[in-house]
């Protein structure tokens, strides 16, 4: 019998449209991570906004992406909607910390784009995003 799941494009799934995920790992306790990133680290992931954490609220950035919290756990994970001005459709971004014995692991993970050219766009964002946030924890 054949693997259904081999035909499948990468990034590509069943329910949720495309997706990606970027993760690296940081030299820094995670609860150091998580007020960082926010804090003074938000504009570096989400842009120049106010995130209140608390689900339902919502945010708009300086550079014209929208949306609303989706879920909190502190310390650990947020959802969110997320929509640049330009998108006719919403995605869901996930950015998880996680402790490991090497520091904490930094995990964006984003679903719903609308085809591969747009998760190919948002890989190379978020490969970007996760460099600079690992630069950024690096000069603390």
């Amino acid at each position: 019998m054949a693997d259904s799941r081999a035909r499948t494009p990468t990034g590509q799934t069943k329910d949720a449209g495309w997706e990606v995920g970027v993760r690296k790992t940081v030299d820094a306790p995670v609860e150091t991570v998580w007020t960082f990133l926010l804090g003074a680290g938000l504009p570096l992931w989400l842009g120049n906004t106010t995130l209140t954490l608390e689900k339902g609220a919502a945010y708009a950035t300086d550079d014209d992406i929208s949306g609303t919290v989706l879920s909190v756990t502190d310390g650990l994970r947020i959802r969110l909607s997320w929509r640049p001005e330009e998108w006719n459709h919403d995605s869901t971004l996930q950015l998880t910390v996680k402790q490991v014995e090497t520091g904490t692991t930094i995990a964006f993970h984003q679903e719903r784009l609308s085809g591969r050219e747009e998760r190919k766009i948002m890989l190379g964002h978020w490969k970007e995003v996760v460099q600079t946030l690992d630069d950024a924890i690096t000069a603390l």
